[in-house]
């Protein structure tokens, strides 16, 4: 459960992490920013939304059991069980993927030519603050799942 809640916590801040931090003076209405690059800014906050939805779904949606009958013998009730174990591995790896991909793509945008972590108006150039930040909360999503994985 404490992985789930961790995975929760990483999708919580996909859901309010991105509008937060651009849809105000400093992306989306910042007047310096050209209407390409509040775009992209756009386009950025929709991306942390929909993932984060997604990994909520992945980490307490529907178990994906593709049946509803009992089992006929233990024997097939064990493999039913197997089976969907494995499927509830397999959503877990899928919303620790999910829930790390927004935060392991701001740490590679700094990488790109002329990118900066922020702009000059509003703090100091070169610098990186969202770095340690993004780098926990994709740490969070893949300790989610292995955490939950490792203690079902």
């Amino acid at each position: 459960m404490l992985g789930k809640i961790i995975l929760t916590l990483d999708a919580v801040l996909l859901l309010v992490g991105a509008p937060l931090a651009d849809y105000n003076h400093t992306h989306i209405f910042n007047p310096r920013w050209p209407p390409h690059a509040k775009f992209h800014g756009a386009q950025t906050i929709t991306l942390s939304v929909t993932l984060g939805l997604a990994t909520l779904f992945y980490t307490w949606g529907p178990s994906f059991n593709s049946t509803s009958r009992p089992a006929a013998t233990p024997a097939v009730a064990a493999t039913q069980h197997e089976v969907q174990r494995q499927r509830t591995r397999d959503s877990l790896g899928t919303a620790a993927f999910v829930g790390s991909i927004y935060w392991l793509a701001g740490l590679a945008a700094i990488l790109y030519p002329g990118t900066d972590g922020v702009d000059p108006e509003f703090g100091t150039p070169g610098s990186f603050p969202q770095g340690p930040a993004f780098s926990v909360v994709a740490a969070m999503a893949v300790l989610g799942a292995v955490w939950e994985q490792w203690t079902a």
